[in-house]
């Protein structure tokens, strides 16, 4: 029973994180495009298409993710989507530019330091945790998917989930 109350917390916790990221850069898409340009990762033509599609993805995920619908492959993606920006930081911060990530709003120059990277990826470490977990244990009460629905029979092998 543990376990699908971890799952229900990390499903609605990660749900939250997607939820206010993609809504702050859907908001401001200027600043999201400078902050997705700031990486200096992507030719120019590629900038403003990011910086439009990553905010609707984020809440897609985040949608998905809080009604409980097809939470193992939602979580994947998911973990895809946070290892790609844990792996831009550690790209900005070993090219040495000071950035902002844009992650929950802002973005673009900033005067930071190596703390400050490692806290962000230190953060989305735990983010990707989140997801780890629900793509191993996906059932947690009040989902809606049939796959992420915890089932009523309690005497189910964790591995069957």
């Amino acid at each position: 029973m543990w376990i699908r109350i971890v799952s229900l917390i990390a499903r609605l916790g990660l749900a939250a994180v997607w939820l206010v990221s993609g809504w702050i850069k859907f908001s401001d898409p200027t600043q999201t495009i400078v902050a997705v340009r700031a990486y200096q990762l992507l030719p120019e033509d590629f900038v403003r298409p990011v910086a439009a599609g990553l905010p609707m993805l984020e809440l897609v995920l985040g949608l998905l993710l809080l009604i409980g619908l097809a939470v193992r492959p939602v979580a994947a993606v998911g973990a895809v989507v946070l290892v790609t920006l844990i792996a831009a930081i550690l790209s900005a911060w070993a090219r040495g530019l000071s950035i902002d990530c844009g992650c929950f709003g802002g973005g673009g120059v900033a005067d930071v330091d190596s703390w400050d990277y490692a806290r962000e990826i230190l953060r989305d470490l735990g983010f990707l945790a989140l997801s780890a977990w629900l793509i191993v244990f996906p059932r947690s009460p009040v989902a809606l998917g049939p796959g992420s629905r915890a089932s009523s029979a309690t005497a189910q092998p964790a591995m069957a989930e």
